[in-house]
């Protein structure tokens, strides 16, 4: 593939989801660009596929403060093509993934046909992995594997007692429950859409309810049920699982679905030795970050993949799926054909 000059790259336009902020009101609209247009950097991508996650959604519809700038093409993760660089770690035709590190928040962002990124957030495409498939699992992917390496870099073992995930349903959740399964994991997946249940029994939880089926109790400290915990959720239901979270084990925090407030004690700390990990995708150093997608390529690759895609979508079909996603009419993940 020959590297395009600097005039027939400035001059290439391609669609891209655009979020604007206008006195307060916050919007998108799909608009045609140029890549001179794009926030800096140094490697231009074309972006074969993207993904739609939850903030992705909030940040496109303005309902939550996700971006840092406006305006900015929205998209927290995008796989493609390297169409130019200047940093020597990169050549024209490398298929590479990018995730987080600002990207839709700070930087321009993967819901667009090109994307120009800084070579610090670029990784070469992992093993096992194409465009498609590295958007199928997306930044909800990560997250879930990165949940799962922080609990078991702190010991979690299979025979601690079954995991629960909470938001099951969702992009993080769903994932979620197949690498744990896979895994060897005994995964009690909590969703309050009863329709979707048996799409997460065919990913391998052992069991699905309702948070209320859980019977969880509201004292400080609970009967020891669960080895551990991977929440979407937050809130009063993240203080009621530490509760009943067993000896030495682990509950990673990944979301916000209901809450951002904790109400809790120290008792699941202190008396069961209990530890609570934060998850960040967002700024996650990059020597993990690689490690990560590389598992995930790997021994951590979902095997129900063709399943927790639920949808490909065009570009310029993006807008109603934002809405959808916040009023929980969809579930598994959504991925973007950004080329076509």
């Amino acid at each position: 593939m020959r590297e395009l000059n600097n005039e027939e790259e400035a001059a290439m336009s391609f669609l891209a989801c655009r979020v604007s902020n206008e006195s307060g009101e916050v919007s998108h609209q799909l608009t045609t660009m140029e890549v001179d247009q794009l926030t800096a950097g140094d490697v231009v991508i074309k972006v074969e596929f993207s993904g739609i996650n939850y903030k992705d959604a909030l940040a496109a519809t303005g309902r939550g403060k996700i971006m840092k700038q406006f305006p900015l093409n929205a998209g927290i993760d995008l796989a493609g093509e390297v169409v130019s660089s200047e940093s020597s770690d990169f050549k024209p035709g490398q298929k590479v993934v990018v995730n987080g590190c600002g990207l839709g928040e700070q930087f321009d962002g993967g819901l667009a046909a090109m994307a120009r990124v800084s070579s610090d957030f670029v990784m070469p495409m992992p093993d096992g992995l194409d465009a498609r498939l590295a958007m199928t699992l997306g930044t909800a992917g990560f997250t879930a594997a990165l949940a799962l390496h922080r609990m078991q870099v702190n010991d979690q073992t299979i025979d601690k007692g079954p995991i629960v995930v909470t938001g099951a349903s969702g992009g993080v959740g769903s994932i979620a429950v197949n690498i744990l399964a896979s895994q060897g994991y005994e995964v009690i997946a909590v969703s309050g859409r009863p329709e979707h249940y048996d799409f997460l029994t065919q990913l391998g939880a052992s069991q699905v309810c309702s948070v209320d089926a859980l019977e969880l109790g509201a004292k400080p400290l609970e009967k020891g049920r669960f080895g551990g915990v991977i929440d979407n959720v937050g809130g009063e239901l993240l203080a009621k699982l530490l509760a009943h979270t067993n000896l030495w084990g682990n509950v990673a925090s990944i979301g916000l679905a209901s809450s951002h407030e904790l109400d809790s004690t120290v008792f699941p700390f202190i008396l069961r030795g209990v530890s609570l990990l934060g998850v960040s995708s967002t700024n996650c150093p990059m020597p993990l970050r690689r490690d990560i997608w590389k598992r995930l390529g790997q021994e951590w690759l979902p095997n129900a993949l063709s399943d927790i895609i639920t949808d490909e979508v065009a570009l310029s079909n993006v807008s109603p799926v934002f809405s959808e996603i916040l009023d929980r009419k969809r579930f598994g993940r959504v991925i973007v054909n950004c080329q076509k």
